[in-house]
């Protein structure tokens, strides 16, 4: 039991500890809700609201989320909903007073039915869904709840006020706390997410590349999702949902810049499409490392110089402009450096150097000793096929049927593993991948660097100076997978 508590505890910590506003956000909504609590504990206060003070308990929980955008749009989406409705109900029930019973209730039901079609089938246009859902869905409880009671109570036009200014209530605390107490912007995270992910591809590419040519790497096969590398990528292939929630979310925001009124959050969505797809270009990198057939380490090393190389630039690129980013400047002109070219070039004439690796037996000298060089290498593949395959054939034959079944099943990838290891490039065949998937995040990066410099371009970054510094040390952020938040920094 006291380990079970232990570990509870430890949890609680843990959450906490990944990232402190969740704890601020917590306190923030306890408060929220004591401030609207007083409505009913007060009497004073009960008495001049009565009895629909509990809308405004229902609001805070409702409306209060974990960024002043979300709470923003949430919040002005109940009030404008409520306001809506509530005006038409008292203008239906206005015009019902002045019918008989039985036609009032006719009425009612028409105007329930009609007003209820129309609004759901206004929540499928995709303007309206993605920026007024949950104000078209206040808007229905709030009418029918006020039109239906009106047919039995007669003082509809109180209790519409009464709601309406609980809700008014409700949604006042809400922004109070989430704009004015310890805000958290969803611009900001937005802005520090984008950073976070390019620092961290830099990082992937790089530990890859240094981790291929590692004497070692035949004993990481078998990590776990743990691995710094995966982490690197994983929060860009990840973050499409995220990206968009946080810009849409940024978009009810103050602005944050005083060069532009619109800021041009949609442009950071349109970046990290480009970032995951230069990610998927480094999970194929990743997947180099974890393959059955590897480059033996001699003929890796032959390769090693100019690959790491060419990993420093790419990675030195990325980082360059996290950090446009992260100080709001245009990056440096010089960002595609002749460097970068030179290390395209030093990969390019190694893997020349080494033509009997790629192009065949005929060029390679010792094997040309021999008339027969391909042919032979094709015999040899096949006595070994066929040595195995008699034995497998020999030996299930003699086993039990069901032991035989298992026999095969064992047998059979050791089969394809002798074919494929006894092909002659098959030694070559990783590594000529691996580089090939390295020059491939070259040609990415132009991409990557345009949407850069077209965010720039539209948000007014400050123009780039001499004396700018790269850094080269990446902090993680703390990220809140429960509310698809990453945290933030400061915004201009």
């Amino acid at each position: 039991m006291q380990g079970l508590q232990r570990r509870v505890w430890a949890r609680i910590w843990e959450v906490g500890h990944e990232d402190p506003r969740r704890v601020i956000h917590s306190l923030k909504v306890g408060t929220s809700l004591t401030l609207v609590s007083l409505l009913y504990l007060m009497e004073p206060l009960f008495k001049g609201i009565g009895e629909n003070s509990i809308w405004a308990v229902m609001t805070v929980v409702v409306v209060l989320e974990f960024t002043a955008g979300a709470t923003l749009c949430k919040g002005l989406n109940r009030g404008l909903g409520t306001l809506l409705a509530g005006s038409l109900a008292y203008l239906i029930q206005y015009v019902a007073n002045e019918t008989s019973q039985v036609a009032r209730a006719i009425f009612v039901g028409a105007i329930v039915f009609m007003i209820g079609a129309a609004a759901t089938y206004m929540r499928f246009i995709p303007y309206i869904k993605k920026n007024y859902d949950y104000g078209v869905v206040i808007f229905l409880l709030t009418f029918n709840l006020i039109t239906v009671s009106s047919y039995r109570v007669d003082n509809v036009l109180k209790i519409a006020h009464e709601r309406f200014y609980t809700i008014a209530i409700g949604c006042g605390i809400c922004l109070f706390m989430s704009l004015l107490i310890f805000p958290n912007w969803s611009g900001e995270a937005l802005h520090n997410c984008t950073i976070y992910k390019l620092e961290g591809l830099a990082k992937s590419i790089e530990a890859c590349v240094n981790e291929y040519f590692d004497a070692k790497l035949a004993e990481r096969k078998d990590e776990t999702s743990e691995d710094p590398i995966y982490k690197g990528y994983k929060a860009v292939l990840d973050s499409k949902s995220t990206d968009e929630t946080l810009a849409f979310h940024a978009s009810w925001e103050p602005r944050h810049s005083r060069y532009c009124y619109i800021y041009p959050w949609q442009q950071y969505v349109k970046l990290g499409t480009v970032l995951r797809h230069f990610g998927y270009t480094v999970v194929a990198l990743h997947g180099c490392l974890r393959t059955e057939i590897q480059t033996p380490l001699a003929v890796r090393l032959l390769f090693k110089d100019p690959c790491i190389r060419l990993a420093g630039e790419v990675s030195k690129v990325l980082m360059e402009l996290a950090s446009s980013i992260r100080d709001r400047r245009n990056c440096s002109p010089e960002i595609l450096s002749d460097h970068l070219h030179e290390a395209l070039q030093d990969l390019n004439t190694a893997l020349k150097s080494q033509p009997r690796l790629f192009l065949g037996a005929e060029t390679n000298p010792v094997n040309n000793r021999n008339q027969q060089g391909s042919s032979a290498s094709l015999q040899t593949v096949k006595t070994d096929t066929s040595a195995l395959a008699e034995w497998r054939s020999k030996r299930a034959s003699e086993l039990p049927p069901k032991e035989g079944g298992e026999m095969r099943k064992m047998l059979r990838p050791q089969l394809s593993k002798i074919a494929i290891t006894s092909l002659e490039f098959s030694e070559a065949l990783p590594i000529a991948a691996f580089a090939s998937l390295l020059v491939e995040t070259v040609a990415r990066l132009d991409l990557v660097i345009e949407e850069v410099e077209e965010l720039g371009r539209i948000a007014r970054f400050k123009e780039f100076n001499l004396g700018d510094e790269i850094p080269i040390t990446c902090e993680k952020p703390r990220v809140d997978v429960s509310s698809n938040h990453l945290p933030t920094h400061g915004i201009e």
